[in-house]
């Protein structure tokens, strides 16, 4: 009932100094539609303890909503020209994030979608970083999506 997909995202934080990480994953997850919104569920392993956070996206051409739940807790939603708080959670403490996006494109084919996002962060309201994150999932399996209603 869920389409294996292949989902790589890759995204740059660059710093008020101009310092620039990268971030790259490639993981397997399970995608659907249903009532016009995607749904995207996938796993992240963090550290040398292979601590897993299960994520799930919801989005649309009006946003990008991301639950994550297990090593890091948090609910970030990133709509264009919207500023959104919420507490990210981790095993060290809490956080309040801002997340400002400038831009949220989806862009849906036949066999893949592209999310491209850019966004100001800030943390505890300083700002940290200016952000891009890309996303693309791709059909593991060839076959048509399964849209739910």
């Amino acid at each position: 009932m869920k389409k294996d997909v292949l989902i790589t995202i890759s995204g740059i934080q660059s710093d008020k100094d101009r310092e620039s990480d990268k971030i790259e994953l490639v993981t397997s997850g399970s995608y659907y539609k249903k009532n016009n919104k995607h749904y995207l569920l996938y796993d992240e392993i963090f550290g040398e303890q292979e601590e897993v956070t299960k994520n799930i996206a919801r989005f649309d051409s009006d946003g990008f909503h991301i639950t994550k739940s297990g090593f890091t807790n948090v609910d970030m939603s990133f709509e264009q020209n919207k500023r959104n708080m919420t507490n990210y959670i981790t095993p060290y403490g809490s956080m309040l994030l801002g997340v400002d996006a400038s831009r949220v494109d989806v862009v849906e084919k036949d066999e893949s979608i592209q999310v491209d996002i850019a966004y100001s962060l800030d943390i505890n309201y300083e700002h940290i970083a200016d952000c891009t994150l890309h996303m693309d999932i791709q059909s593991r399996d060839g076959s048509e999506e399964i849209i739910l209603s």
